[in-house]
């Protein structure tokens, strides 16, 4: 028996570069992700809302309850009004408050129908505003609790 050596074709030499792309490819979908959710991040709105356990201690005879209702009407305390009258109303009101030397002028509980225009809702809040009562309030329904099956 003899032990001979056969001829063996040359092996390539060993890679000793490294694959970049799949890096290439991960880094440029991150890229794109964060090309896409960087100015979802500048636009939002930041808040810092007041914290309390306590419920709002404003008592009712104090507030100014102003309606409108799906046409658009408006109305200070069950009194239809158009939005002239509302503002002169609420000049009458927010002056009687500071004559009366109150600690603070009267809320605003602002009560709007779901169909009423946004731009309606701004012009009875801006004559709120002019006359000087800043502490508006929008009063809502409270939904319906999810009945289980």
């Amino acid at each position: 028996m003899a032990f001979g050596r056969f001829e063996r074709t040359p092996t390539p030499a060993p890679m000793s570069e490294i694959n970049v792309t799949p890096l290439v490819d991960v880094m440029l979908v991150l890229l794109v992700i964060f090309i896409i959710t960087s100015p979802l991040m500048l636009s939002a709105i930041q808040l810092d809302l007041p914290k309390t356990h306590n419920r709002a201690t404003a008592s009712v005879a104090q507030a100014i309850k102003i309606s409108v209702n799906a046409k658009g009407d408006i109305y200070l305390a069950d009194q239809a009004l158009d939005l002239p009258s509302l503002s002169t109303q609420l000049l009458d009101l927010a002056a009687q408050a500071r004559a009366s030397k109150a600690a603070a002028l009267p809320e605003v509980q602002l009560k709007a129908d779901v169909q009423v225009p946004y731009g309606r809702v701004v012009e009875v809040m801006d004559a709120a505003q002019r006359a000087g009562l800043t502490r508006i309030g929008f009063v809502t329904a409270p939904k319906a609790a999810f009945a289980k099956p």
